[in-house]
C-alpha cells in the first residue's frame, strides 16, 4: 500500500462523511468508518461511501460468544470491507472463528489495549500488568488464532513486530508533532509510527477538523 493513511470518519451524518471523503480521497489510502457511522448508516451507508473508490476499514470492535461474532463477520461480508475489528480480550476460539468467517480479502486484526487507557486505567479493570506486556500477550494470543494483525498503540508496535514480523499492525491515537492528544493516552507521530513497523496509520481529527482536510493529509503524508 502506497498510502498507508486511513482516516477515521467519527460521524453519524452520512453527507458529512461523504463530503469530507471526497475532499481527502486523493491524498489518503483508506477510510475507517467506526460504530457511530455504521449504527447510525449500516450497510447503506458504507456502500455510499465505498463508491466514492476508497478502501474501506470497519472498526466495530465486535465482542462475544464465538458464534455470535461469527454470525456478525457473515452478516457484513457483503460489504467487503478491507479491514475488520475484532477484541482479542475475546479469546482465542471468538478470533478463530472470526477469522474463518470473514471474506477471502478482509484483514481481520484485533484491537489489544485502547489507546485511550494507560496503567491506571488498566489496573482499574484487572488488568495488573502495563500497556506493553497485555499487548504482547493479546497480540500473542491473536497470532496463534490465525489473525492478519493486531491494532496498538505507536509505543508497542516496535516491540511486537520483532515478535510477529509478518504481521499488520494498524496504530490509532497518532498526533503530528505539536498536535494536541485530546482522549488519546498513548500517542505518537506517524511517522514514528511507520518507522517502527505500523502497516496502517489511523489519523482523525488532526485530518477531520483541520480547516483544509485535505491539505493536512498532504502535510502528514509529506512527512513519512
Amino acid at each position: 500500500m502506497t498510502n498507508p493513511i486511513f482516516v477515521a470518519i467519527d460521524t453519524p451524518y452520512l453527507e458529512d462523511a461523504l463530503e469530507l471523503t471526497r475532499r481527502i480521497k486523493d491524498q489518503v489510502g483508506g477510510i475507517k468508518l467506526g460504530l457511530e457511522f455504521f449504527c447510525a448508516n449500516g450497510h447503506h451507508g458504507v456502500h455510499e461511501v465505498q463508491k466514492l473508490g476508497l478502501p474501506i476499514f470497519l472498526d466495530l470492535k465486535l465482542h462475544d460468544i464465538p458464534n455470535t461474532v461469527a454470525k456478525a463477520m457473515q452478516a457484513i461480508n457483503a460489504l467487503e470491507p478491507a479491514i475488520v475489528t475484532i477484541h482479542a480480550a475475546g479469546g482465542r476460539a471468538m478470533m478463530e472463528d472470526a477469522k474463518a468467517a470473514a471474506g477471502a480479502h478482509t484483514k481481520v486484526v484485533a484491537v489489544t489495549v485502547l489507546t485511550s487507557l494507560d496503567d491506571h486505567d488498566l489496573n482499574r479493570i484487572g488488568v495488573s500488568d502495563s500497556p506493553e506486556l497485555q499487548v504482547a500477550r493479546l497480540a500473542a494470543l491473536a497470532q496463534d488464532a490465525g489473525l492478519d494483525g493486531i491494532v496498538c498503540s505507536g509505543h508497542e508496535v516496535k516491540a511486537v513486530k520483532k515478535i510477529w514480523k509478518d504481521g499488520f499492525f494498524v496504530v490509532p491515537g497518532l498526533r503530528p508533532a505539536g498536535g494536541t492528544a485530546a482522549d488519546q493516552k498513548r500517542t505518537v507521530t506517524p511517522r514514528q509510527a511507520r518507522d517502527d513497523g505500523a502497516s496502517i496509520l489511523v489519523i482523525g481529527r488532526p485530518i477531520t477538523k483541520a480547516e483544509s482536510p485535505d491539505n493536512a493529509a498532504r502535510a502528514i503524508m509529506g512527512t513519512l
